[in-house]
């Protein structure tokens, strides 16, 4: 059965899963802040805008990937090897591991573990107005189908010759199509398998290529 945003139940396992995992994870993340922190000058954390549930603004986190300013001095997507990404944050991106900061978020409400990606309001901004509303009407998540789908995004943009052009034409109405689909198919069972495939493809054993939105009724 599917349940209505907000739900107690959806909430009451995001924060158990996000405090769960924080717990389990914390020397993984201690060991990641250290390697960041002395890999090059700049803070641990790296903090964006983002628009989530409603329209809402919050701060998303991450490990910081990039040299300070670097969003200062390039577009809002990174494409393939981009030179403002330190040597750290090249490894934590492959590994999807400066995402797990996001569980913070979670706890806090931003976000639920599973749900479509919270984007910057430049892009949002390009939302067909049905589908931003849709979209908008649930928490953003950590990961979703569209997540899985994209995960090599940056090697798919570096072959464009407008990669920001690319993603808001080609790849942006295609993860609101994943985005769409969940918000009327949500449930905690395709939340678990959707957290499976997402070990799964960080661990390189799943790819969500070939699949389409409407094959997850």
């Amino acid at each position: 059965s599917c349940w209505a945003e907000p739900s107690m139940s959806k909430r009451l396992f995001d924060i158990a899963f996000a405090g769960l995992a924080l717990l389990l994870l914390c020397p993984v993340l201690l060991a990641v802040a250290l390697w960041v922190r002395l890999d090059s000058p700049g803070p641990v954390f790296f903090r964006q805008q983002r628009v989530g549930q409603g329209g809402r603004p919050f701060g998303i986190y991450k490990f910081r990937t990039m040299h300070t300013g670097a969003e200062a001095v390039g577009p809002q997507i990174t494409v393939g090897q981009d030179a403002r990404i330190t040597r750290a944050g090249t490894w934590l991106r492959r590994s999807k591991l400066d995402e797990l900061p996001q569980f913070l978020n979670v706890l806090r409400g931003d976000m639920g573990v599973v749900g479509p990606r919270p984007e910057v309001p430049r892009y949002v901004a390009q939302y067909p107005a049905e589908m931003r509303q849709s979209v908008l009407s649930v928490r953003p998540g950590i990961t979703d189908l569209a997540s899985i789908a994209f995960r090599n995004e940056s090697e798919l943009l570096a072959c464009s010759p407008d990669p920001e052009r690319t993603y808001v034409e080609q790849i942006l109405p295609t993860k609101l199509r994943y985005a769409t689909q969940y918000v009327h198919t949500h449930s905690l069972w395709l939340d678990l398998q959707i957290i499976a495939w997402t070990v799964l493809a960080v661990l390189g054993l799943h790819s969500a290529r070939h699949q389409n939105p409407a094959d997850n009724p």
